[in-house]
């Protein structure tokens, strides 16, 4: 038996569908998605105004939340999306700036100035995602600091009654960039490891973004892999899905990383195959970011154009693959009837 309070249970409810799978869209892409923009218009990054990241999420946002249970966007250009969102479609904002605090080692995380718990729920979020670098490899001290940040965000997040995702992504503490066969030989420990720490009651999490375990450019027989170099086959692959089924006892979600959108749901094909209970996905660039080029260089009705056909196909193929295998969020608890509502969790 698991308690949750009455708030936090509206809250999984608003993001869900009526399964009780969550099938979100991802759209808080800042740094990264201006980025892109100013690449590919061939400008500055400074060129790209707040006016054109929020008028790129408008249109993800009207044209995707029609398929989606909840969409995730940001503070700082996503409010304005936020208010075109499809009727009964959840949401969720992120807590953290883009990116992590540079100023020193170990890529701890920065939050928007003046945001919390509280405030997210004051801004319309049914849920609160933070973004946390991290890796069980890296210098203890580093990872005691993040410890005791999301424990701090755990107890906001209870006061203010509102769910707490925590999205969790691994990197190479040796400075590497993450896509070598080396570290794909580590990812599964990186990401397996990270849930099981971040399953602990102090920490109050209601639901694990995570990483899929393995690289696919290295999964032998994969549409990604590179056809040199593997680190796994589909056995060792199915097998490492178990083993990062068995590790939490709370719900988890997969995110996509930025894959192809195929890769993405043959990623999920094989975590379905092992009989992993996930609980559905909070998928961005999969789903939207082919519509960069688009913007860039035709402008937001061409955009739109791209989501109401190729953005709209992607979406669907993904609810497909989930209806062929995700559970409800309340699976992992053993069942609907396992969850005991209360009016607050006590502290």
């Amino acid at each position: 038996m698991v308690t949750i309070s009455e708030g936090k249970l509206k809250c999984m409810e608003a993001v869900s569908n009526k399964e009780g799978v969550i099938t979100a869209a991802a759209m808080d892409q800042r740094g990264s998605l201006q980025k892109s923009i100013a690449k590919l218009k061939g400008v500055k990054e400074s060129d790209v105004t707040p006016a054109m990241m929020s008028e790129f999420k408008v249109a993800v946002t009207k044209v995707l939340t029609p398929h989606a249970s909840a969409i995730l966007l940001d503070p700082e250009f996503g409010l304005e999306a936020a208010k075109q969102r499809a009727k009964g479609c959840g949401l969720l904002l992120a807590y953290e700036k883009t990116g992590y605090d540079a100023s020193g080692p170990g890529r701890i995380p920065d939050f928007i100035e003046g945001l919390s718990a509280k405030k997210i729920k004051e801004l319309g979020g049914d849920c609160v995602k933070v973004l946390l670098y991290y890796t069980p490899f890296d210098d203890p001290k580093v990872n005691e600091k993040k410890h005791q940040i999301m424990e701090r965000i755990g107890r906001e997040c209870e006061e203010a009654e509102v769910a707490f995702f925590l999205e969790f992504v691994g990197y190479d503490p040796k400075g590497g960039d993450g896509k070598d066969l080396a570290y794909a030989k580590i990812k599964p420990e990186i990401v397996i490891r990270s849930m099981e720490e971040f399953s602990k009651d102090k920490y109050k999490v209601d639901v694990l973004k995570v990483e899929i375990p393995v690289d696919v450019k290295y999964l032998k027989g994969s549409k990604a892999f590179n056809g040199t170099e593997a680190a796994y086959d589909m056995a060792q692959a199915k097998e490492i899905f178990k083993r990062q089924d068995k590790c939490t006892n709370k719900p988890f979600i997969y995110l996509s990383a930025g894959v192809d959108d195929d890769i993405f749901r043959e990623s999920l094909e094989v975590a379905i195959g092992a009989g992993v209970n996930f609980a559905g996905v909070l998928c961005g660039r999969a789903t939207w970011k082919e519509g960069i080029p688009v913007y860039a260089k035709e402008g937001v009705k061409a955009l739109e154009a791209w989501l109401l056909g190729r953005g709209v196909k992607n979406i669907q193929a993904l609810n497909k693959t989930l209806a062929g295998g995700a559970r409800p969020w309340f699976a992992k608890y053993g069942g609907r009837d396992k969850v005991q509502v209360v009016s607050k969790v006590a502290r």
